[in-house]
């Protein structure tokens, strides 16, 4: 039985441990999750987890280690742990902005290395995670995938469009919850109650999403199924642009991707 190891169960770690949990990928008792302050994961105990403030023992119990910590302090954690580490052990990190090479130069030579990129809706199963790795083995690559497959979707991409890929599909989860948020006050500023507005601003954006997922079309081609001539659709939608809708959003993206 295999045995994965969350190094620094902040957010984004509680998250992806929860989806392992809910989709049965990995019974609790086959995770390790570590955190210098241990009352923040200590709720994760009770769905078998263990949880320890004690790196070097997650590391050599693992098959599969998930690297979770800040970026900056990548470097000094994995040069703490180096020795801990076998060429059997895969790591994966979800560290933004480190070179598969920075890991490479750390640790031992011919490990098997990936970068990950989930968001936090690994914790209901509906993350995207673009992976890319040292290795490109079918089998290993898909062995990697069946780790994020439970919670999401899971993309395989060049490493040189990982900080991207954070931008639009980590970063995005914000751009599109301040857009949701924008949407309700809307709705509340022309006469719904805040819990009706929220109710139907969702499930607006949840359907907005499946269409096109499902019907695999450009955003545009569904916009013109709902505006019709001289309609309240089409003036809404240039007022937004009249404002810099669009441009603003384009404009955030390109500097979360120039902050990376």
């Amino acid at each position: 039985m295999k045995k994965i190891a969350i190094i620094g169960a902040g957010n984004l770690g509680i998250s992806i441990i929860e989806g392992l949990i809910k989709n049965k990928a990995f019974d609790g008792k086959q995770i390790i999750a570590t955190r210098n302050n241990l009352t923040k994961i200590e709720h994760l105990n009770k769905q078998g987890v263990t949880v320890t403030n004690d790196n070097h023992y997650a590391v050599k119990e693992a098959d599969y280690v998930l690297l979770c910590v800040k970026p900056y302090k990548v470097e000094e954690v994995l040069t703490q742990l180096k020795d801990d580490f076998t060429t059997n052990k895969i790591l994966i990190s979800v560290a933004t902005g480190i070179s598969l090479q920075t890991y490479q130069n750390i640790l031992p030579q011919g490990m098997s290395i990936f970068r990950a990129m989930p968001n936090t809706a690994a914790s209901v199963e509906e993350s995207i995670t673009c992976i890319c790795g040292n290795k490109t083995d079918s089998t290993l690559v898909n062995e990697i995938k069946a780790i994020f497959n439970p919670i999401g979707e899971t993309v395989v991409i060049n490493e040189e469009l990982m900080n991207a890929a954070t931008v639009i599909g980590a970063c995005g989860i914000a751009y599109v919850l301040r857009f949701i948020r924008a949407m309700i006050q809307g709705g509340i500023e022309i006469g719904f109650d805040t819990q009706t507005a929220s109710k139907i601003v969702t499930q607006t954006v949840k359907g907005a999403a499946e269409l096109l997922i499902e019907n695999g079309l450009h955003p545009e081609q569904e916009i013109d199924k709902v505006t019709t001539p001289k309609g309240c659709t089409i003036a809404g939608l240039n007022e937004m642009e009249h404002q810099g809708f669009s441009s603003a959003l384009i404009k955030g993206i390109k500097t979360s991707f120039e902050k990376i």
